[in-house]
């Protein structure tokens, strides 16, 4: 099985970016973590701040892997391009945030994403995305 996590803007700052909110560890950290937990599967791993990379990297994989794992960051709740890359794919996609969107400031709570999307994960933490692999199993 293969499934691809992709990553939105400034969610390569974990770790570091407001920690009270995302907390103190790193991706990459949690990625090792998330991997030797899962060694039957291979995970692979993207991040970008541009959205027409995202968009390049769910057309990329979309077609060959297993699901895509995909915390689009702010672009959730702006990106028609990125809902219409979901749309496109034969990949099922997990929308995945580490904290509660909905307990969070109003705009927050529109997803252009979610209703092309398997299904949605937030609020868990990094444990979000443990959720949305073992979706796929």
């Amino acid at each position: 099985m293969k499934i691809q996590i992709i990553n939105g803007p400034n969610l390569n700052l974990l770790g570091t970016r407001e920690p009270a909110v995302y907390g103190h560890q790193s991706f990459g950290e949690f990625l090792t973590e998330l991997r030797e937990r899962f060694s039957q599967i291979q995970l692979d791993y993207f991040q970008s701040n541009s959205e027409g990379s995202i968009v390049d990297k769910i057309q990329e994989t979309g077609f060959d892997y297993d699901g895509i794992i995909l915390n689009a960051g702010a672009y959730t709740h702006t990106s028609v391009a990125i809902a219409d890359a979901i749309a496109a794919v034969a990949a099922p996609v997990i929308e995945v945030h580490i904290s509660n969107v909905y307990a969070r400031e109003q705009f927050r709570h529109h997803s252009f994403l979610a209703k092309n999307c398997k299904g949605l994960i937030c609020g868990f933490g990094m444990d979000s995305y443990r959720l949305a692999v073992e979706s796929f199993l």
